[in-house]
């Protein structure tokens, strides 16, 4: 459960990061929340492979989600447009991160210790 929750913290922070820095072209102090949001996205990304869920699921959903969100909230923050291509290219996004979890879970695990 911790892990999830590291990943949706990390997930946030990009999100926050990535629309400030959007913001930031206005309000350059907001520069300082676009570099402190990216590194404590990468940081929460690495604790959550620390615990040991798998880079291309962490990753995927990281990125996804991140994808999703900021195309949603620069609708509702920036007035950006979201066009219903927009809508079906997230949902294949989404969609692909659902078929790579799903795929991991029948995958063989390697050993590469040898």
């Amino acid at each position: 459960m911790t892990t999830w929750l590291l990943l949706a913290a990390a997930i946030l922070c990009e999100v926050a990061a990535t629309l400030s820095l959007k913001g930031a072209l206005d309000r350059p102090a907001l520069y300082v929340v676009v570099a402190a949001g990216y590194a404590a996205s990468f940081t929460l990304l690495a604790a959550v492979l620390r615990r040991g869920m798998g880079l291309g699921v962490a990753y995927g959903i990281w990125s996804a989600c991140g994808v999703t969100l900021t195309t949603v909230l620069s609708t509702v923050v920036f007035g950006e447009r979201f066009t219903p291509v927009m809508g079906l290219g997230v949902g294949c996004v989404i969609a692909g991160v659902l078929l790579v979890e799903t795929g991991t879970r029948h995958a063989p695990v390697e050993d590469v210790s040898a």
